[in-house]
């Protein structure tokens, strides 16, 4: 299969480089990524200056490019310049750090997927919770067996899947669960400083998952077991959507 890889870390972390040798090995891999750390830009896009990209040196074998833009450019520029037909999968990560919950919403991994997505082309984010192993092979080989079960016939138009694993060896994972997206807000906390002429200042801090319910991400995460959620690009609220004509508001 061809596959576009990207994330939101650059092209040179750990994550990535994993599953660039793993997917490497059996399908053809363009990885195209940002040339820097671009994490919770969400979906965003360049657009009031130029995005430039540049082919690495990596061998005659191995095509990686850096761009000097989000993870959702990098989708965009490699679709238009680096493939003559549009690849099988965008595949995003990984990401070192969970991607679970509201969380989502804010996330460059997940923002790459969904890129793939709207393009028609079947999209999937993987990320390890921060812990003290970050198995990032394994869960790198697990994700080549999934679009590999998946195959080129791939996801319902619209539809990419979220891939969050603990940070625990992988043999040691509990099971693997399908998800929903948990309604978790892990982003709403800051943590309040001064500077030296007592001027306050503020930097998000970090707010760990304490319970999730048994169907969702989290609950998954904090259970020791991989979490898959299927995500669809459509936000329309079809519920409200079919009552709003009682509300006589045109």
């Amino acid at each position: 299969m061809k596959i576009l890889l990207t994330n939101d870390d650059g092209y040179q972390a750990v994550g990535i480089q994993s599953l660039f040798k793993v997917l490497g090995q059996k399908h053809q891999v363009v990885m195209v990524a940002p040339d820097r750390e671009r994490s919770a830009v969400s979906h965003s896009i360049t657009l009031h200056h130029p995005v430039r990209m540049h082919r690495i040196e990596s061998g005659r074998q191995k095509k990686i490019y850096a761009v000097d833009g989000t993870p959702a450019d990098c989708v965009k520029l490699g679709l238009a310049e680096c493939f003559k037909t549009p690849p099988d999968w965008v595949i995003a990560g990984i990401n070192p750090g969970s991607n679970i919950g509201i969380d989502i919403n804010y996330s460059g991994t997940v923002g790459a997927a969904r890129e793939g997505a709207l393009n028609g082309i079947s999209g999937l984010a993987a990320s390890i919770k921060l812990d003290q192993v970050m198995d990032y092979d394994n869960l790198a080989r697990y994700v080549m067996h999934m679009v590999e079960a998946i195959g080129e016939k791939g996801l319902p138009s619209g539809t990419f899947l979220n891939v969050n694993a603990p940070g625990i060896a992988f043999s040691q994972i509990q099971g693997i669960r399908i998800t929903r997206q948990a309604l978790n807000n892990l982003s709403s906390r800051f943590e309040k400083r001064q500077d030296p002429k007592q001027r306050n200042y503020y930097w998000y801090g970090t707010q760990e998952p304490v319970s999730g319910k048994p169907d969702t991400d989290v609950n998954a995460v904090l259970q020791n077991c991989l979490s898959i959620t299927p995500i669809q690009c459509d936000l329309t609220d079809y519920k409200t959507l079919a009552q709003m004509p009682k509300f006589s508001i045109d």
